[in-house]
């Protein structure tokens, strides 16, 4: 099947030599690193996991519609890669033939300060987003994920939110136009396409209804400081109460809730609890909040750090503040095997509901295994 498809794209390119930089078969020697390079879980990457026929890098627009063309002669399903992140690899593994377009090369960011928005390839990670947007701007953000290596396409189309989505909402709640290659090789912007179809690719998973080039999204406004918290204490007590105020907080408040196993300096295991925040403001206000919504908390004015809104992102990223240079780097590089699953809680989650949770953390395979908790309301609420 792929030299079939192989030969179709000779044919749509007119030569081999056109097509021999962006195609890669199980027969070409660089085949496998070309496909693992954006897998980011390690399950994937076994001889049982499905291979694509082709893994198919563009560089040019104009090269994405052949490789449509001469997947729909060949009934492949085509799968399209922006970062690699989803938790099951969809970008890149299916039950049936398939091809793969990786945007890899569709990774341009452009910003513009005046009319506070960007166009960003679809093969740009948040990470590559974030930097352009900071070396342009101190005061323009974009509410996008935690992790810079994640692909803007899959992250977009599919929701995506961070720090920032109790103020400004999901990443495409700011997506104001995109370029998409249709069914049938065709180029639309959002005139073209028409609302219908940009409504469903801002949300609804765009590779579902083509190939996305390009996102145009609306930078936000953001004050000079953002504060974060950790916390170690009362933990079942703390976070049953947050699961009540969080998401009634001040939209200029994001305050989320990690927790995992640890072991204690005499060797006892126990459960380590990060009560981790961003505040779009300054230090008073915070405290007022919190001492009027989350007393029990204890929060106090050490505890906060006042900070940029892109040295937040270094820091939750746990990069070091003072250098935008590691959002550039796409390679992920404690890549692993994992299960990763979210779900939307409805109603409170009860103490007892939390202990029979930690009695689960203690088993022999919970040791690396985490759990995130994270509010919406605001904006969303």
């Amino acid at each position: 099947m792929s030299m079939v498809f192989l030969e179709c794209l000779k044919e749509e390119f007119h030569n081999y030599s056109s097509i021999s930089s962006l195609v890669y078969t199980p027969i070409n020697f660089s085949y496998q690193s070309v496909l693992n390079f954006s897998i980011r879980n390690l399950r994937f990457t076994s001889n049982s996991t499905p291979k694509t026929a082709s893994d198919n890098n563009p560089k040019y627009e104009h090269q994405i519609s052949p490789i449509i063309y001469c997947a729909k002669q060949n009934q492949l399903q085509i799968r399209t890669r922006s970062g690699g992140n989803d938790f099951e690899g969809r970008s890149y593994v299916s039950e049936v033939p398939f091809v793969i377009i990786d945007l890899l090369n569709f990774s341009e960011v452009k910003v513009d300060v005046q009319q506070k928005t960007a166009w960003v390839g679809a093969g740009a990670t948040i990470g590559m987003l974030y930097y352009n947007i900071a070396i342009k701007s101190p005061r323009l953000a974009f509410p996008a994920g935690f992790t810079p290596t994640v692909g803007v396409g899959g992250h977009f189309s599919g929701g995506g939110w961070g720090v920032l989505v109790r103020k400004y909402g999901l990443s495409v709640d700011n997506v104001i136009d995109a370029r998409i290659v249709d069914a049938n090789g065709k180029i639309h912007d959002r005139i073209s396409m028409g609302e219908d179809l940009f409504w469903a690719i801002t949300g609804g998973g765009g590779s579902s209804f083509g190939v996305i080039l390009a996102w145009k999204v609306r930078l936000v406004d953001v004050p000079g400081s953002t504060i974060y918290r950790d916390l170690e204490q009362n933990a079942t007590q703390l976070i049953h109460r947050w699961q009540y105020v969080a998401p009634s907080f001040d939209e200029d408040l994001f305050l989320r809730v990690f927790f995992k196993r640890n072991t204690t300096w005499d060797g006892r295991m126990t459960i380590s609890v990060a009560f981790n925040s961003v505040f779009l403001g300054g230090i008073d206000r915070l405290l007022a909040i919190m001492q009027e919504k989350f007393p029990e908390l204890g929060l106090v004015r050490e505890d906060c750090t006042e900070m940029s809104w892109i040295q937040s992102i270094l820091y939750n990223s746990g990069f070091p503040i003072n250098s935008l240079e590691p959002l550039l780097d796409r390679v992920q590089h404690d890549v692993g095997y994992y299960k990763g699953k979210s779900d939307f809680m409805q109603e409170p989650i009860p103490i007892i509901g939390f202990e029979g949770m930690w009695r689960l953390f203690y088993e022999p395979e919970a040791e690396e295994a985490a759990f995130f908790t994270t509010p919406y309301g605001g904006k969303n609420g």
